[in-house]
């Protein structure tokens, strides 16, 4: 996969893609990062990015034309006057041109799940005011936020949702496993993980754990996780592929939260 990020601010993402498993992930060349400075393609005297918004207002709203040419180039060869962490490689494949927003769909283990599946991203990352609304428009095939809040710009929510992508490529994670039964991949939150010592300050492991009998280990974590779903988002299961014991077990925990708090 090549992940290219449209960015005024670069740097702030040299230790993000060098570090942990992103850094691991381009070493084995299962993901190429980079960042372009969508400034260097500015094409005026003074590099400006952005500009007033017709109509009036407040605050600044990023211009078309750099942003445009900045993807274009990354379509064909890489401009020469682009700062990189790693090297922008074309594909040949049509990229998903993700535009990181307040106003864009809600980032969602299902949706990393689609883009993970994709050859190439390339993720623009705004600040001021706003975009121009040709960009949304005429450019961009996704808009994501990651949550009903405003950050100062796009490069943290872009990180956000490159580290959730990648590590569902194969190969990224040491036991493959690990991105099959996060919270979330099942449409269910994950079941409690508890390791060594067996005992601590009094607190012990559940005999199912290390009793050694697999069946009843996978059956424990299954109801451990659909309980602890309906404790903490109960609007998940709405949409959860249940068993008709699975559904029994769900509605006599439900009768007895209700007993106690009655």
């Amino acid at each position: 996969m090549n992940i290219d990020v449209l960015t005024l601010f670069p740097a702030m993402f040299e230790g993000v893609f060098t570090s942990s498993i992103l850094g691991k992930a381009r070493e084995k060349g299962i993901v190429n990062l980079s960042t372009v400075n969508f400034r260097d393609f500015a094409g005026n005297k003074h590099n400006t990015v952005d500009d007033y918004p017709y109509g009036g207002g407040g605050g600044m709203v990023l211009k078309p034309d750099p942003i445009f040419a900045a993807v274009e180039s990354l379509l064909d060869v890489p401009s020469s006057g682009s700062e990189t962490v790693g090297e922008p490689v074309s594909t040949g494949a049509k990229p998903r041109v993700i535009l990181m927003c307040p106003q864009g769909e809600t980032f969602t283990q299902r949706k990393a799940e689609e883009l993970s599946r994709e050859e190439h991203l390339i993720f623009i990352c705004g600040h001021y005011e706003g975009y121009d609304e040709r960009i949304r428009e005429h450019l961009v095939t996704d808009e994501l936020s990651i949550g009903d809040y405003v950050l100062t710009g796009g490069e943290l929510p872009a990180m956000v949702v490159i580290d959730s992508v990648v590590r569902l490529l194969p190969g990224v994670l040491g036991n493959e496993q690990s991105a099959v039964t996060d919270s979330f991949s099942t449409g269910l939150l994950e079941y409690p993980h508890y390791t060594r010592p067996v005992e601590f300050r009094g607190w012990t492991v559940p005999d199912v754990l290390i009793s050694g009998h697999h069946a009843n280990i996978t059956e424990w974590r299954r109801l451990q996780s659909l309980y602890r779903t309906f404790k903490r988002r109960p609007e998940l299961l709405e949409n959860a592929e249940l068993t008709d014991k699975e559904k029994r077990w769900l509605r006599e925990k439900m009768a007895e939260e209700e007993g106690r708090q009655g």
